[in-house]
């Protein structure tokens, strides 16, 4: 079951019937299903060792078919049922998807889009979330659940909604528009306050009336970016207090039971995670690999990680992923054999205490019918039903993991806000992306064999000092309490590599006084004179052979070239900053800035990377790790820690350490040979010297 933090329960007991401590199972939905089929759904469960189940998700217009007219009984019998069969149960609030009742009782609860259309009924999160009907009426609902199951025994944790936001961020009805001027009342204080801000003197703006304050929307030209960014601020935060509302019913009705919801971190866009970490007591996510990319792994890691930034560095819990195909994609491809296990355990690798699946059993009918399932359509006789089974085995052996942490050397700096802002009209190139890029770096960590911390951007300087390198890149929005911590943290004797574009401004897209690049400037001890996007496809060359894209600057460094404190490591061979720095690198105190006017084609960031790393003397989780050879140690309190090597290649590859290999219960003596797309996990010995 998932390690919880300190402020909820303890994990509940490792479950009799199953002997796991990993929670393994996904999203349960028995009101798709006839009552002969429940039986034979737990049969199955306790066969695969699942231990976990994410119940009634969808279930509102099973549970309160009219308002105000509850039936519990079939979900009263599935419960006893699981628990009968030693399944725990995650039960959820139902608020991500109302009834057609709702939709037909309360019309102006209804989205409304970015065109003024109001969306009718048939999909899911079709509602405001400013609603005032939306929210009493969800209220009631978990009013009710929490009251008739709060302190049911099969009831582990409580899950509000589902992917909170996913289709519905940002409402613009008339309700969600007088929201959004209440929120940006008390954001700004009075009309002058918001002008200010919005710097609303530009394009002749300026509000004389709180009524002519809209959501932007539909517009002939480009919208004010301070307007854009509060309001997709607000979206977030109207959401957040969504979640809150029910959770705060919850916890009243179920004292001691963990409250949380499902993020898409890393992958969506419109909810500001980092806020939203402390609210829940146990951090979930969403992770769906992107069948288009044949490293995807890579990118699974990199959510994990910040599935684990936003936990504080505690055990999460990968709540949905999927054992085979998808059905969202434009072209769902299946997962290999062997890939659902690594995919599993890289993200338990990583910090997950389990690893759960959208869904249970495969939909006969319904917009999901062709995504995946741990029960397909055809049985057990499939191929996905016995890697299944595997992975449930799997769990079993290496359940004492549970509870244990990561802990990398090196760490990135992650923003919401960030995203929002870098990604907004009006920027000198629409290739200055912030999510890629960052995934970028990320991923030529990965490649190195070294484990990257993804952490919020508003950690304070204590939690810096705690990693050697630390990555910004393309920091554009930038606050004095980030620049106060990365100050300190260099100061202390870290190292930090900036990316470009990066300082300019604060968070109301205002520019920060004085030349480019504003909050950053005295730390890097440079100048930038003039920003020079390259063309589309463009291309240009440093003069150490490295190849740069999408940008270049125009940079002056404080001192004189040669002085002390500041070298120029490369320079531009060509493009629009030709001769000029490329590369520096500057003393601060004991530790060491780095800033790259350009962004790098992926051999070349790799190389940066590398020199980084070794210069910062980080090396990789175990030697023989890189290269599509994953790495990832886990380490309890008492000591104890787990080796867990993922092989992505189509060879054999070798890694040294030194221990028992769990799931082949054998003795590693200093090099582990793991298959092909293979995964092993070593509990290593308390006198290795490996890592």
């Amino acid at each position: 079951m998932p390690h919880l933090p300190p402020s909820a329960t303890p994990a509940p007991t490792p479950d009799a019937a199953t002997g796991l401590r990993l929670a393994f199972g996904g999203d349960y939905n028995p009101d798709q299903w006839d009552r002969d089929v429940w039986r034979e759904d737990v049969r199955l469960m306790q066969r695969a060792g699942v231990n976990l189940v994410s119940l009634g998700i969808f279930s509102w217009s099973w549970i309160e078919p009219d308002q105000d007219r509850f039936d519990f009984s079939g979900l009263d019998e599935v419960i006893a049922l699981l628990h009968e069969g030693g399944v725990a149960v995650d039960l959820a609030t139902p608020s991500a998807s109302p009834p057609p009742w709702f939709s037909e009782e309360y019309p102006e609860a209804q989205f409304t889009d970015h065109l003024g259309r109001r969306l009718g009924h048939g999909s899911r999160q079709g509602f405001c979330p400013s609603s005032p009907d939306y929210r009493r009426r969800t209220a009631v609902v978990a009013e009710r659940l929490a009251r008739r199951y709060g302190e049911h025994p099969a009831v582990v944790m409580w899950h509000v909604g589902n992917e909170i936001g996913g289709y519905n961020a940002h409402c613009h009805c008339p309700t969600s528009a007088e929201a959004f001027r209440r929120w940006l009342r008390e954001r700004h204080g009075d009309l002058d306050g918001l002008n200010r801000a919005w710097g609303t003197a530009f394009w002749s703006q300026r509000y004389s009336d709180w009524s002519q304050v809209r959501i932007p929307g539909a517009t002939p030209g480009r919208l004010n970016p301070a307007q854009q960014l509060d309001h997709y601020r607000f979206a977030s935060d109207e959401l957040l207090d969504c979640y809150r509302t029910e959770r705060d019913i919850l916890r009243r009705h179920a004292p001691g039971r963990p409250v949380t919801t499902n993020f898409m971190a890393g992958t969506f866009k419109w909810v500001d995670y980092c806020a939203w970490g402390p609210e829940v007591d146990l951090v979930t996510n969403d992770h769906y690999l992107v069948a288009a990319d044949p490293e995807a792994h890579t990118g699974l890691a990199f959510t994990a990680d910040l599935s684990r930034g936003i936990a504080g560095g505690r055990p999460w819990l990968l709540m949905e992923h999927s054992t085979s195909a998808v059905q969202w994609q434009p072209r769902n491809t299946a997962k290999r054999p062997g890939e659902m296990l690594r995919n599993s355990l890289a993200h338990i690798a990583r910090g997950s205490d389990g690893a759960c699946f959208f869904q249970w059993r495969q939909s006969d009918s319904g917009v999901e019918k062709w995504h995946s399932a741990m029960v397909p359509h055809g049985g057990e006789s499939t191929r996905i039903w016995q890697e299944v089974v595997r992975l449930g085995a799997v769990l079993r052996r290496i359940g004492e993991v549970s509870g244990s942490t990561v802990a990398g050397e090196v760490a990135l700096l992650w923003d919401y806000e960030n995203w929002w802002a870098l990604e907004l009209g009006g920027r000198p190139s629409v290739d200055l992306g912030y999510a890629a890029e960052a995934e970028a770096w990320h991923r030529e960590v990965w490649r190195q064999g070294v484990v990257c911390d993804v952490l919020p951007a508003d950690v304070s300087a204590d939690v810096l000092s705690r990693y050697r390198l630390i990555l910004l890149p393309s920091h554009y929005l930038t606050t004095p309490g980030t620049v106060g911590a990365l100050t300190a943290y260099v100061h202390g004797g870290g190292h930090l590599l900036v990316g470009p574009f990066s300082g300019l401004v604060d968070r109301d897209d205002r520019l920060h006084p004085g030349p480019y690049p504003g909050a950053l400037r005295d730390l890097l001890g440079l100048t930038v004179d003039e920003f020079l996007p390259l063309r589309e496809g463009a291309t240009l060359t440093l003069d150490n052979g490295l190849t740069g894209r999408v940008w270049a600057e125009a940079v002056l460094p404080a001192d004189p070239v040669g002085a002390a404190g500041t070298v120029v490591d490369a320079r531009f061979s060509d493009g629009p900053a030709a001769g000029g720095p490329a590369l520096l690198r500057r003393r601060a105190g004991a530790g060491l800035v780095r800033y790259a006017a350009t962004r790098f084609e992926d051999s070349s960031l790799r190389a940066l990377l590398a020199g980084a790393l070794d210069e910062a003397g980080v090396g990789s989780t175990a030697p023989g790790a890189g290269d599509g050879v994953e790495a990832v140690r886990r380490t309890a309190e008492d000591g104890r820690s787990w080796l867990f090597v993922l092989n992505h290649t189509d060879d054999a590859a070798e890694v040294a350490c030194r221990g028992v290999e769990l799931l082949s219960n054998t003795t590693v003596t200093g090099r582990l040979t793991v298959a092909a797309g293979e995964v092993a996990v070593v509990r290593e010995s308390r006198t290795s010297d490996v890592g």
